[in-house]
């Protein structure tokens, strides 16, 4: 079955409102998440999680940059299993807490050699 990495993503024109989920709500959300993880258990590869600190890595010396701000604009990654695109699209919109206002998730084929 295809993989496709889900990379939720900070859309630009979005302006983000600031206001924080009150425990109740954020409660509610991890019921929701939970829900939708054991809907899917079978099409999450690897759950992922935010992006941290990064190095260049080359033939020479390691650099600390020049790096893209990816951190800025990748808010965190997830693997899913799929049958299509489509399929792998569903599943992403369907995930709590994931596509909210001001976010996006970009649903990319993994092409693995075979």
């Amino acid at each position: 079955m295809p993989k496709y990495l889900c990379l939720q993503r900070n859309l630009a024109s979005a302006t983000p409102s600031g206001d924080k989920p009150s425990p109740a709500q954020m409660q509610a959300m991890y019921a929701k998440f939970n829900d939708w993880r054991e809907k899917f258990q079978t099409n999450l590869v690897d759950l992922g999680g935010r992006l941290g600190a990064g190095r260049i890595a080359t033939a020479g010396p390691t650099t600390d940059g020049p790096l893209v701000e990816v951190k800025e604009l990748v808010g965190g990654y997830m693997i899913i299993s799929a049958d299509s695109l489509e399929a792998a699209l569903g599943i992403a919109r369907e995930c709590p807490g994931l596509v909210r206002p001001g976010s996006g998730v970009e649903v990319i084929e993994i092409h693995s050699p075979q």
